[in-house]
């Protein structure tokens, strides 16, 4: 094998060391740690299915670090009401039947949430034109600025996960990350019928602020 091709045995070493190449581990495996890289991000490639076998992997790790991080989330105080704000910020005007759907909440979980939203006069209703006998739930200038403030407390956390990476790598992982994300999109539109715009990264993000 070539000089710089990362073989199967190399992929899934790579994907069980948390990333790491011989190189950074000192050659080591199974939790054994050498001296550090010198600075410089390993550099090889890897055929499609050698990376489709890591890829695989670390997505499932992945997803499996997301679900027990969004499940601490949705415990905590106030989670339910980021979620509804930043859907009546993001998308508009909304029926509370319509929000219940959309975020995934029992309709009384979002009557009770909606309730004190307006009651602190970050969301407002006002009669549906379409139904007058019906009300849209609407963020106020209070709820889009307690929602900012939702942004920047997520985005603090991301950024103080990545404080010990490199701005070279901080930038590849946004970079590398927007691509994998449209390049799902496009196979999600091909082959499984979604839509092929389902919003730009930022848009989709803020849904889950």
């Amino acid at each position: 094998m070539g000089k710089g091709v990362m073989g199967k045995e190399k992929v899934h070493d790579h994907a069980y060391n948390g990333g790491k190449t011989d190189g950074e581990t000192g050659g080591k495996t199974d939790g054994e740690t050498g001296p550090a890289a010198s600075g410089t991000a390993p550099v090889g490639t890897a055929t499609p299915e050698e990376a489709g076998a890591a890829l695989g992997a670390e997505i499932v790790r992945f997803s499996r670090l997301l679900a027990a991080w969004k499940q601490r989330v949705k415990n905590e105080p106030c989670a339910a009401e980021r979620i509804l704000l930043a859907r009546l910020v993001t998308d508009g005007p909304r029926r509370a039947t319509d929000l219940a759907t959309e975020a995934f909440l029992d309709l009384s979980t979002v009557s009770r949430q909606v309730r004190s939203l307006v009651e602190r006069g970050l969301v407002e209703r006002r009669p549906d034109p379409e139904d007058r006998r019906g009300y849209l739930l609407s963020a106020t200038d209070a709820g889009h600025e307690a929602y900012l403030e939702f942004r920047r407390q997520r985005d603090a956390k991301y950024g103080a996960l990545l404080t010990s990476w490199s701005p070279e790598d901080r930038y590849q992982l946004i970079r590398l990350l927007i691509r994998l994300n449209d390049d799902l999109a496009d196979f999600a539109h091909e082959h499984l019928g979604a839509s092929p715009h389902p919003g730009t990264a930022v848009e989709q993000g803020d849904k889950y602020a």
